[in-house]
């Protein structure tokens, strides 16, 4: 039911739906058992584009998935397309998503995570 993308994939609510999988439940007029959401710290971060430009290749994407309390890392540009940065762009490389006990805990590993990857862009 969720595109698996973004930030509405972070928080998880009572019986683990999502953001997205609430909001689409309630406009259907489905039961929402709970909104209560769950108690370990979420975090994601939406990975900046550096620098305008075509995006030839992504480094690091193993490390950075493998980074203690990642979920998960999403790089939802493709080699190939071309990038802008903010203000003038309006998207994102990707995504990281992480979860632990500790709000702190979760962005070290948000931060770590973005630091092995590495974009080629020109």
């Amino acid at each position: 039911m969720t595109t698996g993308r973004g930030c509405s994939r972070s928080p998880r609510f009572g019986t683990g739906m999502t953001l997205e999988e609430i909001i689409l439940r309630h406009a259907l007029g489905w039961t929402i058992d709970t909104l209560e959401r769950e108690r370990p710290a979420a975090g994601v971060m939406m990975i900046p584009i550096p620098k305008a430009g075509t995006l030839n290749s992504v480094h690091g994407l193993a490390e950075a998935k493998a980074t203690r309390l990642v979920e998960d890392v999403v790089i939802s540009a493709h080699v190939g397309q071309e990038v802008v940065p903010l203000p003038e762009g309006w998207q994102y490389l990707g995504f990281i998503f992480a979860r632990g006990d500790a709000p702190a805990d979760v962005e070290d590993a948000l931060r770590i995570a973005h630091s092995v990857l590495r974009f080629g862009i020109d």
